[in-house]
This record gives structure tokens, sequence and C-alpha cells, in this order.
């Protein structure tokens, strides 16, 4: 199974995982047989400088990725995935492993629309310097999760240091 994962870097699983998928500037794949990373990939967003709707799915469905990852994507986004076959999830935060983890633990439920699609907006389309694509409250609660994670990942860094 191959899996895309939105990434705001490109560290591979140790990228932190997008809150938007469109306006990522990589996307990391991922080949998994059972638990078993066989291969990871990672990707500059061709479009991140000049997204328009549509063009992400069909880049993802390019490289071959049957599941795609991010923190949120709007109701368009969501359903061009599933028309191409790729299996949209929501939810993720923190590193891209830790997006894998939340994903093969079924801590991410299948994609659901930002909560300012129902206003008419759609992801890939700017918004006013400051505002977050779920209000201030929802990118409080995405830093808080990336803390949180980030500070697991360094206290699992440190007790293999010993």
């Amino acid at each position: 199974m191959r899996i895309a994962i939105a990434a705001d870097d490109a560290r591979g699983l140790d990228s932190v995982a997008a809150h938007h998928f469109g306006r990522c500037p990589y996307y990391v794949f991922v080949d998994i047989e059972g638990d078993d990373i066989k291969a990871v990939e990672v990707f500059e967003n061709p479009y991140f400088n000049n997204h328009s709707p549509g063009t992400v799915p069909v880049f993802i469905q390019e490289h071959k990725a049957e599941v795609m990852i991010a923190g949120g994507m709007g109701r368009r986004a969501i359903a061009l995935f599933e028309q191409y076959g790729i299996q949209p999830y929501t939810g993720a935060a923190g590193t891209v492993r830790r997006a894998l983890e939340q994903y093969h633990g079924g801590a991410l439920v299948d994609a659901q629309p930002c909560s300012h699609d129902d206003e008419g907006h759609e992801h890939g389309h700017d918004h006013a310097e400051g505002e977050g694509h779920e209000g201030e409250e929802g990118e409080i609660k995405r830093l808080r999760e990336e803390v949180s994670a980030l500070k697991q990942q360094i206290e699992d860094a440190a007790a293999r240091l010993g």
C-alpha cells in the first residue's frame, strides 16, 4: 500500500505533517506491507506556489498513492480524491511518522471538510493574513498536538541514547 502524507519539510518520516494538503511544500510517500515500511520518498509539491483545485489529487494519483493523509482539506478535494480511488484522511498532527501511527491505530477519520467549507471557502484559496483554516482555536489545537508529538520524539530519542 502506498500512503501520501502532506508535509511541511523534506525530512521523510521526521517531517512535520502539514495541516493543509494543497498548500504544503512537500509530500512524503510511504510504501507499506503489513506493518513494515518498505520505502519512503519525498517529492516537492509542484503546485505549492500556484495551487488550483484538482491539480494535487492528480499529482497524488500519478504517484500511485491509495491513501492521502493531511491535517485538513476541503469538500471538493475530498470528492476528487475519492473519484480517483484515493482514500483521504484528515486530523493528522505531529510528524509524518506520527501521522502513520495515527492512521494504523485508527485515530484518523475518513476525511472531514474543514469547518469553514460551509461558508463557501475551499482549501487552496488564499486567506487573510493570520486567518487560520479552522479558526484560531483549531490552529492552537493543531500546534499543541505538534508540540506534544515533538516532545514524545525527544523523549524517545533521549531514551534510546541512554
